[in-house]
């Protein structure tokens, strides 16, 4: 069999290698002319030099006069030159004929339109799609380390909005103390504290340096309701020799509130020139006074002096007013004239819990379209009313036997998410008694006690009645041994009304 090896080796093959002379043995040894490799090679040999610093060879512009150099030549191999000399075209078209045959022997192609799209990336921009060339880019996001504040320490001119712990650390020792209650009530302890003998400058002479003006006042109040007026007079007569505390309209008041409250204030002859020269908070305090007092007759001589001399005082002192005088019944026509004078007043301002005490006196007057008015009145100033204020309106609603308008209101009240409590429960389990609604009183009284609240005895009362218009007598017993065992017992009335539902039971049965 007759073989044959072909090798190309650099080293020469000794002679006393014997093949078979059958096979054939061809050596070819390496050219002593060194062919260039071409220079489209995927993957060089030697890698290309970088360009000179500072050129930009795809911004570099061509001369007119020059030929168009594109990337077909560089492509095909072939460099392009503008002017040859004569010497030098033989040995070109040999390079060109030597690079021919590398191209072919290594099998890479290129189309014309990848050609012409790589050219196009070094003759310029590439051609955008036709539209809207001048659009409008969009704001860029917010940064959020823009939008939010950085963590910097709070400027001292900025100190009163900063929280409370970084004013207290910040503040002088006397911006600590002069509006602090803690420390202004333990000052009315300490004078408590000092033997009826010494003074009550041996305290205030310590604090004098910190306090400023109103400073006293919580002071003073807190000594009248430690029941000594003679120490709240001893701090204001303190203070009218001080300089930087006097003189001051919130001490004046505070005292003359406290002494009026414990019957100690002297009321001049002539309250028509007091009230000239006080001012309107002194004015208010001394009926304040007079109405915690229990001197009634003070406060109205005041008020009507005040009103002959077109000093309008605060609505709230008219509420106090009248929630006073409507514990008595005698006193129902003064609380009567002082409606109307409230109701003619523009600058009606009243708190929710004034409303609410004139609303009550109202219902025991049966002045139920006044009770109506306050609730649309407080509802149209934009204020939203409570659970008392609802309670209320649906008692009287139910006194005025209005009972179609006191469901509404439960509804309302329901919607309002207001979460009821035991005068509400009672009002409204009344209200379906006289409904005779008892699913729903049944209900109410559920989640009466769902709520943690326990029944009083107008509620077992209540419960009782309507079964036994229902004819309930099982349920009736039950009711009266819960009662029982709640602590209650049964009154006269609503025993004789059991014992003769009972009997007409058993009549019945037999």
């Amino acid at each position: 069999m007759d073989s044959r090896l072909s090798t190309m080796t650099l080293y020469p093959i000794p002679s006393y290698r014997k093949f078979t002379t059958s096979g054939r043995v061809t050596l070819l040894a390496r050219s002593r002319t060194r062919r260039r490799p071409p220079k489209n090679l995927r993957y060089p040999r030697h890698p290309k030099s970088p360009p000179n610093f500072g050129v930009n060879l795809f911004l570099k512009k061509t001369s007119t006069n020059s030929a168009d150099i594109s990337l077909a030549y560089l492509i095909d191999g072939k460099k392009p030159r503008l002017a040859e000399k004569k010497g030098e075209g033989e040995e070109q078209e040999q390079e060109d004929t030597e690079e021919e045959e590398g191209r072919q022997e290594t099998g890479i192609c290129w189309d014309s339109d990848e050609i012409e799209a790589i050219s196009s990336l070094f003759q310029g921009r590439v051609p955008q799609k036709p539209g809207k060339l001048n659009r409008e880019r969009p704001l860029p996001l917010p940064l959020p380390y823009k939008l939010r504040p950085l963590g910097l320490p709070t400027p001292k001119k900025h100190v009163k909005s900063a929280s409370p712990l970084v004013v207290s650390s910040r503040a002088s020792l006397s911006k600590q103390v002069y509006k602090n209650p803690g420390v202004l009530i333990g000052i009315a302890r300490e004078i408590k504290v000092i033997s009826s003998e010494e003074d009550v400058s041996v305290v205030l002479n310590k604090w004098a340096r910190f306090l400023r003006k109103g400073s006293l006042s919580l002071t003073i109040r807190e000594l009248g309701h430690m029941g000594l007026p003679e120490r709240a007079l001893q701090t204001f007569c303190w203070a009218q020799k001080q300089p930087q505390l006097f003189p001051d309209d919130r001490i004046l008041a505070s005292t003359v509130e406290v002494l009026a409250r414990n019957h100690e204030l002297k009321v001049p002859f002539n309250l028509g020139k007091f009230t000239s020269l006080a001012s309107r908070g002194v004015m208010e305090a001394m009926v304040r006074g007079f109405i915690r007092g229990g001197s009634l007759h003070l406060a109205l001589k005041l008020l009507s002096v005040a009103r002959d001399g077109k000093r309008m005082l605060d609505p709230s002192i008219y509420a106090k007013l009248i929630l006073e005088l409507g514990k008595n019944p005698d006193k129902h026509m003064l609380v009567v004239s002082l409606l109307h004078e409230l109701g003619e007043r523009e600058d009606l301002n009243l708190s929710q819990r004034d409303c609410t005490a004139i609303m009550k006196i109202c219902i025991r007057l049966g002045k139920f379209d006044v009770v109506d008015g306050l609730f649309n009145w407080f509802k149209q100033s934009g204020y939203q009313p409570s659970v008392v204020m609802y309670t209320t309106l649906i008692h009287s609603h139910y006194s005025e036997r209005k009972y179609r308008e006191a469901l509404a209101l439960v509804w309302e009240m329901e919607a309002s998410n207001c979460l009821l409590d035991l005068p509400a429960y009672r009002v409204v389990i009344k209200l379906f008694v006289a409904l005779n609604d008892i699913s729903r009183a049944v209900r109410y009284f559920s989640k009466l006690k769902e709520a943690g609240f326990s029944p009083t005895y107008d509620i077992y009362r209540e419960l009782i009645k309507i079964y036994i218009v229902s004819g309930r007598l099982a349920r009736c017993k039950e009711v009266c041994k819960e009662a029982e065992i709640a602590g209650f017992k049964l009154d006269k009335d609503t025993t004789s009304r059991l014992l003769q539902f009972e009997r007409e039971k058993k009549v019945h049965y037999l």
